[in-house]
Order: C-alpha cells, then sequence, then structure tokens
C-alpha cells in the first residue's frame, strides 16, 4: 500500500469526525443538559410548538398547563425543545452584562477626560 494512500484516508476519517460525529455528540449533551435541568414553573415549548408551564415532573414524564383554562397536558421530557425560562434569563443576564460593560466604557471615558482636562489646565 501507498503511505500518501494511508494518511488521505487518515485525514478523512479525521474530518468525517470532526465535521459530523462530534457536533452530533455535542448537540446531544446539550439537550440532555436541557431535559435534566427543567424544573416546576419553567415556561417551554414542545417539539411541536405547544406551549405551557411545567407543574410536575415525574421521571420522565412532565405536566404543563398550556393555557390560561388551566388545560394539563402530560409529555415525555425527549419532547421538550426549548426551555424559555431559562432563554429569558440567560438575556436578561447579558442584557445586564452588556449594560454593566457600557457603564464601565463611559466612567473611563469620563475619567479620561477629567485626566486630560487636569493636564491642560496645570
Amino acid at each position: 500500500m501507498d503511505p500518501t494512500f494511508i494518511i488521505m484516508i487518515v485525514a478523512m476519517i479525521a474530518v468525517f469526525y470532526f465535521m459530523i460525529i462530534r457536533p452530533e455528540k455535542k448537540k446531544k449533551k446539550e439537550e440532555e443538559e436541557l431535559r435534566n435541568s427543567l424544573k416546576e414553573g419553567d415556561k417551554i415549548t414542545t417539539i411541536g410548538g405547544i406551549v405551557g408551564k411545567i407543574v410536575d415532573i415525574d421521571g420522565e414524564n412532565i405536566v404543563i398547563e398550556t393555557s390560561k383554562d388551566r388545560v394539563r397536558v402530560e409529555f415525555k421530557k425527549w419532547a421538550v425543545g426549548t426551555n424559555d425560562t431559562a432563554t429569558e434569563n440567560a438575556k436578561k443576564a447579558r442584557a445586564e452584562a452588556q449594560a454593566k460593560a457600557k457603564e464601565r466604557a463611559e466612567q473611563r471615558k469620563r475619567e479620561k477626560a477629567e485626566k486630560k482636562n487636569k493636564n491642560y489646565d496645570e
């Protein structure tokens, strides 16, 4: 066998692993973490598009209230598509962090201007 042929096969396997298998494993792990972090009171959206608030968790099943009429529906955990509560909290935390960063930048800008004015006055 030609060594370049073996190198090409190994390179193709490596590319296949890093482009297909690894991202798929990462996605499955994130979905599993999402489903394990569910708690009562979380607002969720199922993979079928049903939106509701979790009122009970029993092993692999969850019960959600889907409307103001307090209609309760039971689903398997694997049917949860997104945790809207966690998404909202993440957005809120990101917005707060951005506001703090902006405030720090403005503070630095003011301090720099004050320092420049002080040096100019002297």
